[in-house]
């Protein structure tokens, strides 16, 4: 009989692999730039999943990451997942969601923090700013980015989440923070989840109220900007601030 030249499929427990196809040993030794993304989920998982009750065997950490990533297209599909969603694939159990739910917030509050003293020059920057931040979202955030004189990025704070509308976006709690804060100026942003950009009747209101508040209060709009799946919108490019 002539032997296979196919491989042989790994053990479904990391710990018996080779340590040199190991992910955590890969990251370790060469830095986690030289993982996939299926690889360094993996580590997060730590354990893959068992077999069902039916005797069909289970699989191994990496199996399980490469499950998450071909039912929800990408990283970003994942971040964007429910709980449930999360929780209705084979090893996924509530500890494995919470401690993926984990490791993407902290990725985003890493991104959140590490901007201070960002300088905001076009409506380019603003989306490539808020995208990481808001793209993903399964509700509408609205978020006002605080700026000193010379548009340096002081701070960046939510101000409402959920469905965006005159009653819940008020300019009174819009513009709180950049009082406390003594901001020259301000930048808000919120995102569509259907992944449109184009603004509804109630943006155009909303960021109108916005300009006139700003105007009674000394602090400049600079724009208000909508984030959407692949596009954004800039009311200032659009000539409205």
């Amino acid at each position: 009989m002539t032997p296979s030249n196919s491989p042989k499929p790994y053990p479904a427990s990391i710990r018996e692999w080779p340590e040199a196809e190991r992910p955590r040993e890969r990251l370790l030794a060469g830095g986690p730039g030289r993982l996939g993304d299926a690889e360094l989920l993996a580590i997060i998982l730590r354990t893959g999943r068992g077999p069902d009750p039916s005797g069909t065997s289970g699989g191994s950490a990496l199996d399980l990451a490469r499950s998450l990533l071909s039912r929800f297209g990408s990283l970003r599909g994942i971040e964007s997942a429910g709980v449930n969603d999360l929780g209705s694939i084979r090893g996924m159990g509530p500890a494995k969601v919470a401690q993926l739910k984990a490791a993407l917030e902290l990725g985003r509050r890493f991104f959140a923090e590490r901007d201070e003293g960002f300088v905001f020059g076009s409506s380019e920057e603003v989306a490539a700013y808020f995208s990481p931040r808001l793209q993903a979202r399964q509700q509408e955030f609205f978020q006002v980015a605080l700026l000193n004189t010379k548009n340096l990025l002081l701070k960046v704070e939510t101000i409402s989440q959920g469905s965006l509308n005159e009653s819940v976006v008020h300019p009174r709690e819009a513009f709180s923070p950049a009082v406390k804060e003594s901001a020259a100026s301000v930048i808000f942003a919120h995102n569509h989840p259907s992944g449109d950009p184009s603004p509804s009747e109630a943006d155009r209101r909303l960021t109108r109220r916005l300009r006139e508040t700003g105007d009674i209060l000394g602090i400049r709009v600079l724009d208000h900007v909508i984030i959407g799946e692949k596009a954004y919108y800039s009311f200032a490019d659009e000539g409205v601030l």
